[in-house]
């Protein structure tokens, strides 16, 4: 079995965005000879709705996608891939490798509840949903919930293979970890600044944004590639059918491997809050907040750092900008929702007083809702804290410069943000 990024010695250091140049020799071949091919005419993996249908067809071994809504997703995608993400070859690879495995994952789905009726009988219920924007402490405090022994946080094998959903027997020893491990540590050797920016593990609480890919329908899809267009279209496209996948994929996993809450967190639900409420009426929901300044930053530096070996664009401010302005829309629909809804939909936490005291912090939620933390999830909580430190793989550094911006500048443009969830400036 390969080895899980928690049991690895990590070599602790700083890095940025620049630090995720691609450095394999053998992939610079391949996108030296993909870029002569392309001014011949040739554009290989071909980026086409067909081609991506096909490999999925082919991974999964089945041709029934259910419906065609993922369509719409598709197309947007590939378009703006295709003109305006300037991928390199091996960029091309890896989108259509995403998307193929996102549709594959999607028949292999819904075969299975066609197979197994008894899954749309499962009802998730309560679950904690965190809504906050990247970098606002979401990964820790999911973590944490996690840890809970009446919760259950969505693992990054399952969202990578959902089905078959593992059983109780079978879930500590189902070899997709391993093999979930393995992707990783191949994607830590091609990116090794990632872990530091955004850490990540088999066996570690995922993005529940995961889901949505299979409806082609999510902000993660954003993080690959520069494609603004598809952007602009997932802004106002309607979310129900991909929180229907959302939903299905929670209720697959519960089926045969029950448990009492799920913990559930993605910034993509700040952009479709009701269409969220109307799917888990009665979520337990967390707005995370922190100043916009560090945000933008680190989001920004992430982003280029994601997308940096995948594509042949070096200035780091367009997807910067395009991050900023996605930030925007989500803030601006969030608030506006807040404005409408009644007192106490959610709870609001602030950066600085869950890094401050992560204990009390998830005290204070539970409080909430007239519950108390149980000893055995204090007890993991605090050994988790001691035991996986915030630099445990390198310290993400960033700098504002590097996209043209100041702390000032983004503080001063978030100001209505920050005035109303009295966000502070640093």
């Amino acid at each position: 079995m390969a080895p899980r990024r928690d049991e690895t010695q990590a070599t602790r250091a700083d890095v940025t965005f620049r630090d995720a140049e691609l450095q394999s020799r053998p992939l610079k071949v391949v996108n030296r000879v993909g870029a002569t091919l392309r001014r011949a005419g040739i554009n290989r993996p071909a980026l086409t709705p067909a081609a991506i249908v096909a490999k999925a067809r082919k991974q999964a071994g089945s041709d029934d996608l259910g419906s065609d809504s993922y369509r719409a997703g598709l197309d947007h995608y590939l378009a703006s891939a295709r003109e305006e993400a300037d991928l390199t070859t091996f960029g091309r690879i890896l989108v259509t490798a995403m998307l193929s495995g996102a549709l594959a994952n999607r028949i292999r789905l819904h075969r299975w509840a066609e197979e197994h009726p008894e899954v749309h009988a499962e009802r998730i219920e309560a679950p904690w949903i965190i809504v906050g924007l990247p970098r606002t402490g979401t990964t820790l405090l999911s973590i944490l919930l996690g840890l809970d022994p009446l919760s259950r946080p969505l693992l990054g094998w399952e969202a990578t293979t959902p089905v078959p959903p593992p059983t109780l027997e079978t879930a500590a020893e189902d070899p997709r970890i391993a093999e979930t491990a393995k992707g990783l540590a191949q994607l830590d050797k091609l990116n090794p600044a990632l872990p530091a920016m955004h850490p990540m593990g088999a066996t570690l609480a995922q993005e529940c944004v995961a889901l949505f890919m299979y409806e082609l329908r999510t902000v993660g899809m954003e993080t690959q590639a520069l494609v603004p267009s598809y952007g602009r279209w997932l802004e106002q496209a309607d979310m129900t059918p991909a929180y229907a996948q959302h939903s299905l994929a929670l209720k697959t996993l519960q089926s045969r491997f029950p448990t009492q809450r799920w913990v559930l967190k993605s910034p993509n639900h700040l952009w479709c809050l009701p269409t969220m409420l109307e799917t888990y009426s009665d979520a337990r929901v967390i707005w995370t907040h922190r100043a916009p300044g560090p945000v933008l930053t680190s989001l920004a530096s992430l982003v280029n750092g994601i997308q940096r070996p995948l594509t042949s664009r070096t200035d780091p401010r367009p997807a910067a900008e395009e991050w900023k302005h996605k930030i925007h829309h989500a803030l601006s629909a969030a608030t506006a929702f807040d404005e409408g809804a009644p007192t106490g939909w959610c709870q609001h936490l602030h950066y600085g007083a869950l890094m401050d005291d992560p204990i009390g912090a998830m005290r204070a939620l539970y409080a909430a809702h007239d519950e108390e933390i149980g000893p055995l999830h204090e007890r993991r909580m605090r050994t988790w804290l001691e035991q996986r430190p915030q630099d445990a793989f390198g310290r993400h550094r960033y700098d504002p410069a590097d996209f043209g911006w100041s702390y000032e500048g983004l503080s001063e443009e978030f100001a209505d943000y920050r005035a109303r969830f009295d966000v502070g400036t640093a």
